[in-house]
């Protein structure tokens, strides 16, 4: 009796649990079911989708391309502008009443009958290099015996004799230079030590010409520096005896002196009497 009841409770159970299994199966199935035709939804949604991002692809590469074409057109008018062939290779420029000829006729370089100095390169080529400098006219070579006297934190060096040219270039470029500077902070071509012939007035008040030193800067990017003050590039600077010059951030002094510094102030007449006799021979 007693696994009768059992077994008979146990189907009661049975029964009591069956419908909500079976509501529960079709729950799952019609969740299946919605998942499915979803997912047979969203392949046609998803190839709208591709479909507008490759319009829109394919419209930003025309764009691209047309922007392309039209700057590349624009090129190609300047580059037959500049050649001063497009009235010729582009038939928009032929039409008298086109724009872009007027404006290509107004942007026209006149000629410039400048000197450019292309001549001047090739006589003005020393040991294959393009000298920046060129003596002027009224260059001589001196008859007093200068000499510069450099000095470094107060270390005595080796006296340059700078009087057997009229001119001595200074720089870093040891191929050219004469008077070279090893110092960074200098110019391949920095400066050019040039004497000159030029007209003084003696005490008399006759005008009479001596032979000076002077001192200009070929536009170097640190400058030259005369007694601790910068000078103007490309222009001449007189020097006179005891002048203290210095060239870019070296520390480096040259002192300007003659073979007769070394003496008394009262051979100032002698120096006078010497540059009468440079006068004589110039002339």
């Amino acid at each position: 009796q007693e696994r009768e009841e059992h077994c008979r409770r146990g189907n009661e159970e049975r029964k009591q649990r069956h419908p909500s299994e079976q509501e529960h199966r079709r729950e799952r199935s019609g969740d299946r079911h919605r998942d499915h035709s979803d997912r047979r939804k969203n392949p046609n949604e998803r190839a709208g989708v591709r479909g507008h991002e490759r319009e829109r692809d394919v419209q930003s590469a025309r764009e691209q391309q047309a922007e392309r074409e039209f700057y590349n057109e624009r090129r190609r008018e300047h580059r037959q502008n500049t050649e001063g062939g497009g009235a010729e290779q582009n038939p928009e420029l032929r039409q008298p009443g086109n724009k872009p000829k007027e404006k290509a006729a107004v942007n026209k370089e006149k000629p410039s009958f400048e000197l450019s100095g292309a001549l001047l390169e090739d006589t003005n080529t020393f040991r294959g290099v393009v000298i920046k400098y060129s003596e002027p006219p009224e260059a001589r070579i001196p008859k007093k015996r200068w000499r510069l006297y450099p000095f470094k934190n107060d270390e005595f060096l080796p006296v340059m004799y700078i009087h057997r040219q009229s001119a001595y270039l200074l720089g870093r470029h040891r191929r050219i230079a004469d008077i070279p500077i090893d110092h960074p902070s200098c110019s391949k071509q920095h400066a050019v030590f040039q004497y000159r012939l030029v007209e003084y007035t003696r005490a008399d008040g006759t005008v009479g010409r001596r032979v000076r030193p002077y001192i200009i800067d070929l536009g170097s990017g640190n400058g030259t520096f005369l007694n601790n003050q910068r000078i103007e590039p490309q222009r001449y600077y007189e020097l006179k005896e005891k002048d203290v010059l210095k060239f870019g951030f070296s520390s480096r002094e040259y002192v300007l002196l003659h073979e007769s510094s070394d003496k008394s102030e009262a051979n100032t007449k002698d120096d006078d009497e010497d540059e009468e006799k440079e006068e004589e021979s110039d002339s």
